[in-house]
């Protein structure tokens, strides 16, 4: 599955708060400038990020597994807590 966000955090903060996020649940297996990949065994996950249209950044995360499984559950939450990097009023909710 694919999924992104577009977001006003910057492409080194975003990268850094994945590689957070993702450590801590998974083991790194790739690491470039803007682009985190990691595996486990729920799946591997690729997190990439670039500028796009001068104030945004476009966060896009990549898995190996079908939609709704763990990691894609984990990939979303990612994203929610990007969207409250850029958002500090923003309320998560969801299962995910």
């Amino acid at each position: 599955m694919k999924y992104f966000h577009r977001t006003s955090v910057t492409p080194d903060a975003a990268v850094a708060r994945a590689a957070e996020f993702f450590g801590a649940r998974l083991t790194p297996i790739e690491e470039a400038p803007r682009r985190r990949r990691f595996g486990g065994t729920l799946g591997q996950l690729t997190v990439s990020v670039q500028a796009e249209g001068g104030h945004y950044t476009l966060v896009t995360i990549e898995t190996d597994q079908p939609g709704e499984s763990e990691l894609d559950k984990l990939a979303k939450r990612f994203l929610t807590v990007v969207h409250t990097m850029a958002d500090p009023a923003h309320e998560p909710r969801g299962a995910y």
